[in-house]
């Protein structure tokens, strides 16, 4: 006789568990504690077998026949019904492990020998930025074009037009991964570089000002006109008086500083060519130094972070520093290299050899790999301290070296 709600309702738990039928091999099972379940009997590959189908009244009967019906369909379809469960739990765990952060944190783990340390950090803190936020809790296997274009989309918006482009190629690699060790086999990321989702833009210098500026700005740097931190100063004065890159400095540790030979060694694990490189300190850069160490000497960083002291200060803050003064769109914090070069060939009469040595640039010949092996360390170091008396000069308002 089939069971009908009622039946359900009022079945007793006894001192043994006891079944009541419903037939097709549905029937309840009542508990001695209490709890009634519902199981279906079946035999496969002449094995009886027996299926849970859930616990009643959260699963009503009309809901426990239904699973039944669908579980003989499988049946007669030749699959197992308990195996098929046992490989959708299955296929729930893994979505659940391979989340796209998960696989990203894996892709940025198996990349990390063959990546500079700098290039490691600025990958995952544009991925945990711009794109975990977004995606990173969806399984990878069911991000599309269409749910990742919005994390790019929103980059764009910022006009960090550059920066969306490489977001979207570490997303490419990272598909491109997940094909390889999963049995993910969609690349969204390479779809929309395809189908040319992001905007066109063409790629120019990083925005600097030209000497004739500096009278200006210094003076604006000295008022703290922008009402800056003490040490968000000194990271702008440091940054003009050593023009190396952005992420050279914020990224300095007191144990690269050598002061008794009043030079500070860039490791080459941090630097773009991967080879170490040698920043003569000026008397200036030195008494900023000293200075400094009232803040930070007993961290790891120069710079540490406002909000967490044992990391280092974010590649934002000088750019940010620089808006504050009245230079957004004029001046960056890599535009100091760019007005380095010019200023010092046109004011100071060095080389250019001399002053792209200290700019730790590319080579683009075997001339100017030789000039690396002699490196004019001792041109540099006169250089470098003509540039930081040069400044000095202009802070002063010396219209003659303007």
């Amino acid at each position: 006789m089939p069971l009908t709600d009622v039946i359900c309702r009022n079945a007793k738990p006894r001192a043994k568990a006891y079944k009541l039928s419903d037939g097709k091999g549905l029937y309840l099972e009542v508990m001695p504690h209490g709890s009634r379940l519902w199981r279906m009997k079946y035999r496969y590959a002449g094995k009886e077998k027996r299926l849970a189908l859930g616990i009643y009244d959260e699963v009503s009967l009309k809901e426990a026949r239904e699973k039944c019906d669908a579980a003989r369909k499988q049946l007669s379809d030749g699959i197992d019904p308990s195996f098929a469960k046992q490989e959708q739990k299955r296929a729930i765990l893994l979505n659940a492990e391979n989340t796209f952060e998960a696989v990203a944190r894996e892709w940025h783990q198996h990349n990390l020998e063959k990546w500079s340390e700098n290039h490691a950090n600025t990958v995952m803190r544009r991925l945990e930025a711009d794109i975990f936020p977004k995606i990173g809790k969806l399984p990878i296997k069911d991000i599309t074009a269409s749910i990742l274009l919005p994390s790019i989309r929103a980059i764009e918006k910022r006009s960090a037009f550059e920066m969306a482009r490489r977001s979207l190629q570490y997303c490419t690699q990272i598909f491109s991964y997940a094909n390889i060790v999963s049995d993910h086999k969609t690349n969204p990321a390479r779809d929309l570089s395809e189908g040319k989702a992001l905007k066109p833009f063409k790629r120019g210098h990083y925005a600097a000002m030209e000497a004739k500026d500096l009278p200006d700005f210094l003076i604006k740097l000295s008022h703290n006109e922008g009402r800056l931190f003490p040490q968000t100063r000194m990271a702008i004065e440091l940054i003009m008086l050593t023009f190396v890159r952005t992420s050279e400095l914020i990224e300095a540790k007191w144990k690269e500083f050598d002061f008794k030979e009043c030079i500070w060694i860039v490791p080459a694990e941090r630097m773009k060519m991967r080879k170490p490189h040698i920043i003569p300190l000026s008397k200036q850069v030195l008494s900023i130094l000293h200075r400094l160490k009232e803040y930070s000497e007993h961290r790891e960083y120069i710079f540490p972070s406002q909000r967490d002291p044992r990391s280092h200060m974010s590649n934002n803050t000088i750019l940010v520093a620089l808006d504050r003064m009245g230079y957004r769109g004029q001046h960056t914090g890599h535009g100091f290299r760019a007005l380095a070069m010019s200023t010092i060939k046109e004011k100071l009469g060095y080389r250019h050899e001399v002053i792209d040595r200290q700019l730790a640039h590319a080579h683009k010949s075997q001339i100017d790999a030789a000039y690396d092996r002699a490196k004019f360390l001792d041109e540099r170091k006169k250089m470098m301290q003509d540039w930081a008396d040069y400044l000095d000069k202009i802070a002063t308002g010396d219209k003659a070296a303007a």
